[in-house]
């Protein structure tokens, strides 16, 4: 599974020319891989479900400035891949996907009323970026020459 989690990150990487991003005062890569399940780790992201779920998450990634670099949405958990600013807390970034996702399609599935809820207390997270140890050296160097 790690090695299929490599290639996703890898091809992100490829296919949106990974790059820096400025703010008035940062600069910044913030690349955060999230994970979780359905409550009891049902298949219920199948189908409508799975389509109007990737809408939801278009929608919360827009109103929190965050992009979505992929999602993968299998029966029985997801993977998404966010691009973010370091203000960002990740758990509340997480809440808010879980959220509203879970609010809207519990009311538009009855069908997953039957979970006590949508998804599980628990997510997996790990960072994700470009920069490597030279890298950093060379930016610190950098700063002491200005």
């Amino acid at each position: 599974m790690n090695q299929a989690i490599d290639k996703v990150v890898d091809i992100c990487y490829a296919i949106n020319n990974m790059k820096y991003q400025h703010s008035r005062n940062q600069v910044y890569l913030m690349n955060y891989h999230l994970v979780w399940c359905p409550k009891r780790r049902r298949p219920v992201l199948t189908s409508e479900v799975a389509k109007r779920l990737k809408e939801i998450f278009g929608q919360v990634a827009e109103e929190k400035r965050v992009k979505i670099l992929a999602l993968e949405v299998k029966p029985d958990h997801l993977h998404l891949f966010v691009s973010c600013y370091p203000q960002m807390v990740v758990h509340k970034l997480v809440k808010a996907f879980k959220g509203r996702s879970s609010n809207i399609l519990r009311r538009e599935f009855p069908i997953l009323l039957r979970l006590p809820s949508l998804w599980t207390n628990s997510y997996f997270v790990s960072t994700a970026g470009n920069v490597s140890s030279e890298t950093i050296r060379k930016y610190i160097e950098a700063q002491s020459t200005k």
